[in-house]
C-alpha cells in the first residue's frame, strides 16, 4: 500500500484529521514518534480548529518540511530560508492541484462546488512531502 493510501486510511478508518494523517504517515522519516506527531497536529484539522481556514493536509505537509529541514538552531534560525522555500513550493503546488488553499473553498461551502475531497487533499499533501521533503 502506498503512503498516500496509508494516510487516507489513517483519516478514514482511524479518525485522524487531515493534518494528523499526513504528518503521522511520515513521522518515522522525520525523527518524531507518532504519538507526538498526532498531538502536535491535532489542532490543524478542519482548516485549523474546524474554522475552514488553511487545509489541514497542507498544514501537515508544512509541518513535515519544518521537521525535516530545521537545524534547530534556536539562536539564529539558520534553516528558516530553506523551510520557507519548500513551504512556498508546497503552497503553490497544492493550490494548483486542489484548486484552493482554504478548506471552505476546497469543499465549496460558499459556492456549492467542491473542488477536491479530503482524501484527495491528503493524497496531494503526501505527494508534496515525498517530492519536496524526503
Amino acid at each position: 500500500m502506498s503512503r498516500e493510501e496509508i494516510a487516507v486510511d489513517k483519516r478514514r478508518l482511524n479518525g485522524y484529521n487531515c493534518a494528523q494523517a499526513v504528518v503521522c504517515t511520515y513521522c518515522e522519516d522525520l525523527g518524531l514518534d507518532e504519538k507526538t506527531a498526532f498531538v502536535i497536529s491535532e489542532g490543524f484539522g478542519g482548516g485549523m480548529g474546524c474554522t475552514k481556514s488553511t487545509c489541514g493536509a497542507l498544514c501537515g505537509a508544512v509541518m513535515a518540511a519544518g521537521l525535516k529541514n530545521s537545524t534547530a538552531d534556536m539562536q539564529k534560525g539558520s534553516s528558516k530560508g530553506t523551510t520557507y522555500l519548500t513551504t512556498r513550493q508546497m503552497v503553490k503546488r497544492f493550490e494548483e492541484e486542489a484548486g484552493a488553499l482554504r478548506c471552505r473553498d476546497i469543499k465549496g461551502i460558499e459556492t456549492g462546488k467542491m473542488l477536491c475531497d479530503c482524501a484527495d487533499c491528503v493524497r496531494i499533501a503526501c505527494r508534496l512531502v515525498e517530492d519536496l521533503v524526503l
